[in-house]
């Protein structure tokens, strides 16, 4: 069953096109990173798919439901999340709240999920002294605590030192390994490689190209997509 299909998707903001075109279907399964030079159109291509965004033009379907049922699908964690001014077991629970989850399922959730990625001690730490790392750990549980079909990960670990980045790439495999789809953007090639089943290529807001990992990168199509993984693109 196709979680996500694109057709025709269009973005134009400030009379400038940033997603142009872009037609594809995702697949429930395997893991989708999102490849391209700065200024692709990466993270807006991913908010126009989690519906931050609206299309200019086109349509995005998610498996023909609805706005609601969508929402309660699918999660997102951002480059820089928003930790709120609570604890870290009490930011877990605020969005189990707000999807309707009980008190008491909340808690023990909550502390299910910290456990899984490390974070069980530091409960009861506010959420906005931990570290980047530690943030984007907390901000992975209180996604995976949902339990969403679908998990957003826009660069999360763009601004981690190698150790974070290494813990940060376990969590995301854990949540795999439990069944939700990960669509995620990196400029990292090498983690492209370890956490991507298929990659999509986006150049100057286009689609050109889309493959498994293994293909993508010992023999890629397009020219655009060779001079990416070489280092040769001029604004990458």
């Amino acid at each position: 069953m196709l979680p996500l299909a694109l057709n025709e998707v269009r973005f134009a903001a400030g009379g400038r096109t940033i997603i142009d075109r872009v037609s594809c279907e995702i697949a429930a399964g395997p893991r989708t990173v999102i490849l391209g030079p700065n200024g692709a159109g990466k993270s807006v291509l991913m908010r126009l798919c989690h519906g931050l965004l609206k299309p200019t033009s086109g349509a995005i379907v998610w498996r023909g439901s609805s706005e609601k049922r969508r929402w309660r699908e699918q999660a997102m964690v951002f480059q820089r999340p928003v930790m709120l001014r609570r604890s870290a077991l009490a930011n877990v629970i605020y969005g189990l709240r707000l999807a309707g989850v009980s008190r008491n399922e909340c808690e023990l959730r909550a502390r299910d999920v910290l456990e899984a990625v490390g974070l069980v001690h530091l409960a009861h730490r506010p959420a906005r002294v931990l570290s980047g790392g530690e943030q984007q750990k907390l901000a992975l549980a209180r996604a995976w605590a949902l339990g969403p079909e679908v998990l957003f990960l826009d660069e999360p670990t763009a601004n981690l030192d190698p150790g974070a980045t290494r813990e940060i790439e376990s969590i995301v495999v854990a949540i795999h390994a439990g069944g939700t789809k990960i669509i995620m953007t990196t400029h990292n090639l090498g983690q492209a490689r370890r956490l991507g089943d298929e990659i999509l290529f986006l150049y100057e807001g286009r689609l050109v190209e889309c493959a498994p990992v293994s293909q993508f990168f010992s023999k890629p199509v397009t020219s655009e997509a060779t001079q990416f993984i070489k280092g040769e693109l001029p604004w990458q």
